[in-house]
């Protein structure tokens, strides 16, 4: 019998866990961003070697979200405005005092 595949994906709180799905999103850990598995930019930084080391995968986009990884400019830009949009609308650290 074959053995099931088994997937490493990041969850909520930034821990790894193992999943019998596999990602729908894709992400870069140090930058913490998130976009789609076919975003050309990350396909285009992986081809040259890059990126693959730090490479993350989330079941969601509220898993991404609540992990503090923000949406991808490129390959979801609407996604990326409206995340833009509220963060600017954020109290700053000083502002909130």
């Amino acid at each position: 019998m074959p053995k099931e595949k088994i997937y490493r994906l990041l969850g909520a709180g930034r821990d790894d866990y193992e999943s019998a799905v596999p990602g729908a999103l894709g992400g870069h850990r140090p930058r913490r961003i998130y976009g789609r598995l076919d975003c050309r930019s990350a396909l285009r930084a992986i081809a040259r070697g890059g990126y693959v080391n730090n490479r993350v995968f989330f079941a969601d986009e509220e898993t991404a979200l609540a992990a503090g990884y923000r949406p991808c400019a490129r390959c979801l830009p609407d996604r990326y405005q409206a995340w833009k949009r509220e963060t600017d609308l954020r109290p700053t650290e000083e502002e909130s005092r």
